[in-house]
């Protein structure tokens, strides 16, 4: 609320101080008659700007991170075979993710302090 609420009453005023209409063309050949162009508010242009900034830095943080979940989902399977195979070599059955329901879990035993 403390960043949502200023943050709108900003967006409000910009968008009642920026009503007037510009014209973006996307025709750098002809700046008097565009072949594309498109007419809008300037306040509806800038936030469309700024949600089209905002899902091309998603999607580039998003591809940047793609060896880190790689590398997180190979540890992940690394650790459970190697779970698997102290569990058999402790000849204990594979350990399940599932708590068994009818009995609680084993509690932490410490050590009681040093002197």
């Amino acid at each position: 609320m403390l960043v949502l609420v200023p943050l709108a009453v900003i967006v409000i005023a910009f968008a009642v101080a920026n009503r007037h209409m510009v014209t973006v063309s996307f025709d750098p050949f002809s700046a008097d008659e565009p072949a594309a162009a498109v007419t809008l508010p300037l306040f509806a242009l800038i936030i469309l700007l700024l949600i089209f900034g905002v899902l091309i830095g998603g999607l580039a943080a998003w591809l940047r991170q793609g060896k880190w979940r790689q590398s997180a989902r190979w540890l992940e399977r690394e650790m459970r075979e190697l779970r698997q195979k102290v569990d058999a070599l402790e000849g204990k059955p594979a350990a399940s993710n599932i708590p068994d329901e009818g009995n609680p879990p084993q509690r932490l035993k410490l050590r009681p302090p040093l002197g």
